[in-house]
């Protein structure tokens, strides 16, 4: 497995890893290497390689289709690993490093497997970074589009995360017997049942776990809270995580003057704010809906399903599906954060609406949205490769 950035933390690659060596796989990985972690680290699911990257070729990657440097750093990795093991295949995690995964297969008659976490090409046209005069020298996104279409071609198997995204790969022209959904879901083994608490009457919490970028739509969640304290409703936000748009989130909240409504946690472990979750009247996914988020789903929709908390989540496709099929919460339009203040002052002033979508969740990553069963395609899909 190919892996460009450092590893831990990422859930999605650990389970892989993880169900394949419990099949009888040998897996290696390769990635960077974070500061006091070891170049080489055996472990119970695999073998870590790690190799020291310079900031030079680390940013080169933003330009990796128009310039070399990054995918020479990736070569000689690999190159490294091949003088000492043999493999049977290569496991790409994500688009940039196809190409290298491609030549692998071709220099060492290995296979090539492409695990599409992202729709990569609109990430990059969404990102700040390729939005730059810099990033737009560096980064075409036309060339992407046509990467990731040559890319997906010469694969022998495709992984994605999602049925939309596999449905948008196949319209690139890919048979749908080479393609295979295995989802962000959640590893029972690894998470406890929160036991859930009354839920409050006296202040309404709100609850978001995850990156904060543009794309996450905090920022509307943060002009519904306002909407809802100019109506007269006190409600209470919880916002965990980290990312490069919290700046921008923390000056809108004193903009907006709803600093006794949010407290900014930073990152935390899921282990560090069980009791957010056992306390949390609701759980946000409000993120923007794009080609990006109707193409992927992200790991805390499974906990928050697990954890029995109902769910309020933007018009992503995946989202809306998910939530509808399993009955486990509600949607809104992704930019009217009047739309989603109506739905939390209603939850609000009737609170006893919010036990129809407790149960629903908890049952449905037990009975299909879970690791086991995403775990298992995996390693059928390595059966037949």
């Amino acid at each position: 497995m190919l892996l460009d950035h450092p590893f831990p933390p990422d859930t999605r690659v650990e389970n892989e890893m993880k169900s394949l060596t419990e099949n009888g796989h040998e897996v290696h990985l390769a990635c960077f290497q974070k500061e006091g972690k070891a170049l080489l680290e055996k472990t119970a699911y695999g073998i870590i390689h790690r190799k020291r990257v310079s900031k030079f070729v680390f940013k080169a990657s933003v330009g990796v289709l128009k310039f070399p440097f990054y995918f020479n750093y990736w070569r000689h990795f690999i190159d490294e690993l091949f003088e000492n093991e043999r493999f049977d295949a290569v496991h790409i995690h994500d688009l940039p490093l196809a190409k290298v995964g491609y030549e692998a297969k071709c220099k060492y008659g290995v296979r090539f497997v492409l695990d599409l976490h992202e729709n990569w090409p609109v990430l990059l046209q969404l990102s700040k970074h390729t939005n730059t005069f810099l990033g737009k020298l560096l980064s075409s996104n036309g060339q992407w589009v046509r990467y990731e279409k040559e890319m997906c071609a010469l694969a022998d198997k495709i992984i994605v995360v999602v049925d939309e995204a596999k449905t948008r790969v196949c319209a690139l022209g890919v048979s749908p017997e080479k393609v295979e959904v295995v989802s962000n879901t959640l590893n029972l083994d690894q998470f406890d049942p929160i036991e859930r608490k009354e839920f409050k009457t006296d202040k309404f919490r709100m609850l978001y776990v995850g990156g904060i970028n543009y794309h996450r739509g905090i920022q509307n969640v943060i002009k519904a809270i306002s909407i809802l304290k100019n109506r007269g409703i006190e409600v209470h936000f919880d916002l965990v995580g980290d990312g490069s748009y919290l700046v921008d989130i923390r000056k809108l909240i004193d903009e907006l003057q709803v600093e006794e409504n949010v407290v900014v946690h930073g990152f935390k472990h899921y282990t560090q704010i069980c009791d957010l979750y056992e306390s949390a009247n609701v759980a946000l996914i409000p993120h923007i809906k794009s080609g990006h988020t109707d193409n992927t789903i992200p790991h805390k929709i499974f906990q928050y399903m697990y954890a029995e908390i109902p769910m309020v989540v933007s018009n992503c496709d995946p989202l809306v599906r998910i939530v509808n099929e399993t009955g486990s919460g509600v949607s809104y339009r992704y930019d009217r954060p009047e739309e989603l203040a109506d739905i939390i002052a209603n939850f609000h002033a009737h609170p006893e609406l919010l036990n129809n979508y407790i149960q629903k969740g908890r049952q449905a990553v037990i009975d299909k949205y879970n690791w086991g069963v995403d775990g298992a395609k995996l390693v059928a899909m390595y059966a037949q490769l």
